[in-house]
């Protein structure tokens, strides 16, 4: 039985989501009659997920899907890969991925309770040939596809235009020396001309900017930012980098560097025509952590379903629980109920996700 929630946690919606897009793409009429439809959509959805609350189901509206743990880069402080070393061997991991057929069923479950936006993580999500294979089957959710945006190529770009609910989010660093830090030589370059053909297409894209403690200042510079408006990005998701490895640990932000987020992105949605979001600091608006199904869950490439895709802790997997009743898992419910635990342990947090900050804890409801 899902225990007791506020009216603010049952109701947590993306409608707001695509009334701000729709608001920075009115200048754009076919994008912006996409984005009013999808508004309707949003509604209904959320009505459907409402009804199912009401049978003791929490529906979030996000499921993050991470479709593959494979990969064509490999980035300092990669947080899926220390994962994936931590549990099992990279070939069990990679033999274990959902095929084609069991993807299309999950999101097929996912529609019918109501959830209505899918983010694609990975691995990198274009390893997989066959995602828009996938995405053309649901017309009527929203794929949010974070990638690094080296398989995107013409042929690609040509079917995404006639996907418009699959939505590109190019992962960069900053600038072209923080992004070749990390990522790779050359990578930046390559990344300038995936967004100009992204503009050129009159495609609505984002870009996921990894927030560390080096970057902060780089990235949070108005011009930096003036640029990539420029360019065409509609869509900004500051994202606090999550450390999994003890050599990354001094990567997190200061505490300085975390309180001054909302404030900032506050600012850039008056000052420039597109949507900001920093993760996780602005989670507070929705009264603390989303994960566990209160806005979003999490479904890893063997099918566990996990509270947050940094913490890779599950009692279920979806090749043997419907997603309806495993969405009812004990370990969900008991994070959504314990989450004065969770706050109260936040503050102890070196930055990024707060389940795993406090693995121990969640370990210890697993049992």
């Amino acid at each position: 039985m899902v225990h007791k929630m506020n009216k603010k946690d049952q109701i947590i919606s993306t409608v707001g989501a695509f009334m701000s897009a729709l608001k920075v793409s009115i200048t754009d009429p076919p994008i912006a009659f996409f984005f009013l439809k999808t508004i309707i959509r949003q509604r209904k959805a959320q009505l459907k997920r409402l009804k199912w609350i009401e049978r003791g189901i929490q529906v979030p509206p996000v499921i993050i899907f991470s479709i593959t743990n494979k990969c064509n880069l490999n980035c300092k402080g990669c947080y899926n890969k220390a994962l994936r070393l931590s549990s099992k061997s990279s070939q069990e991991e990679l033999q274990e991925e959902l095929d084609t057929g069991k993807v299309i069923d999950i999101l097929n479950q996912a529609r019918e309770l109501g959830v209505s936006f899918i983010v694609v993580a990975g691995g990198e999500p274009f390893v997989r040939k066959d995602l828009l294979e996938i995405t053309e089957n649901f017309p009527e959710l929203i794929f949010l596809v974070f990638t690094n945006g080296l398989l995107i190529d013409d042929a690609l770009l040509e079917e995404i235009r006639r996907q418009k609910n699959v939505i590109l989010v190019i992962s960069i660093e900053g600038r072209l020396e923080q992004t070749d830090y990390r990522r790779g030589e050359g990578v930046f370059d390559y990344l300038d001309a995936v967004i100009s053909k992204l503009k050129k297409e009159s495609l609505f894209f984002g870009v996921a900017i990894t927030m560390t403690r080096q970057n902060f200042e780089s990235i949070i510079d108005n011009a930096f930012v003036a640029e990539l408006v420029g360019k065409g990005c509609k869509l900004f998701f500051y994202i606090e980098y999550t450390p999994i490895e003890d050599e990354t640990m001094n990567w997190t932000l200061t505490g300085e560097q975390r309180e001054k987020i909302p404030e900032i992105m506050k600012t850039y949605r008056k000052r420039f025509k597109a949507i900001f979001a920093g993760l996780p600091a602005e989670e507070k608006i929705f009264g603390g952590c989303l994960s566990a199904g209160r806005g979003f869950v999490h479904i890893n490439a063997r099918g566990d379903l996990e509270p947050c895709p940094f913490a890779p802790f599950s009692d279920v997997n979806l090749r043997e629980y419907k997603l309806r009743d495993a969405l009812k898992s004990k370990l969900l419910e008991k994070i959504r109920k314990n989450r004065e635990v969770l706050e109260k342990l936040e503050s102890k947090n070196n930055g990024g996700c707060s389940l795993w900050a406090n693995r121990e804890w969640v370990k210890s409801i697993l049992g």
